[in-house]
């Protein structure tokens, strides 16, 4: 998917594909903006975004084989959040109606969690199951 197909996927939910172009340039530049200047963007079900310092070391060029000096540089990173991980791990555990990235209330990150392996330890139970049949 690339950023036409996820504006056209958000036309219907955000009124149309302007709305939809809009809202995800505003995202995307709040969130490089923030990062670059040092901090940090985080968002709940979905993950984290930051600034990571990489030091000064020493490379090998493929080609030649000769030492390189690579300067120290800042690089964006991103973590994935707790819920995502578990998502793409085992996509059968996707909520079959509402928002995937939902906040949880205050207090259930422990039970979300729980819920969420217990879902894949069923399917992957039962898809064991399937391939030892």
């Amino acid at each position: 998917m690339n950023k036409a197909d996820l504006v056209e996927a958000l036309e219907g939910r955000l009124g149309g594909k302007k709305a939809a172009s809009d809202a995800i340039e505003a995202i995307f530049d709040v969130i490089i903006r923030e990062v670059a200047h040092g901090g940090k963007v985080g968002i709940t079900g979905f993950g984290t975004f930051e600034r990571v310092d990489r030091a000064a070391r020493t490379g090998r060029n493929p080609r030649t084989g000769d030492s390189v000096k690579i300067e120290s540089t800042a690089v964006p990173k991103f973590r994935p959040g707790t819920a995502f991980k578990l998502y793409v791990a085992e996509p059968a555990t996707l909520p079959k109606s509402g928002p995937a990235a939902a906040r949880a209330a205050a207090g259930t990150a422990a039970e979300v969690r729980a819920q969420a392996e217990a879902a894949i330890a069923a399917a992957k139970k039962k898809s064991s199951g399937r391939k030892s049949a």
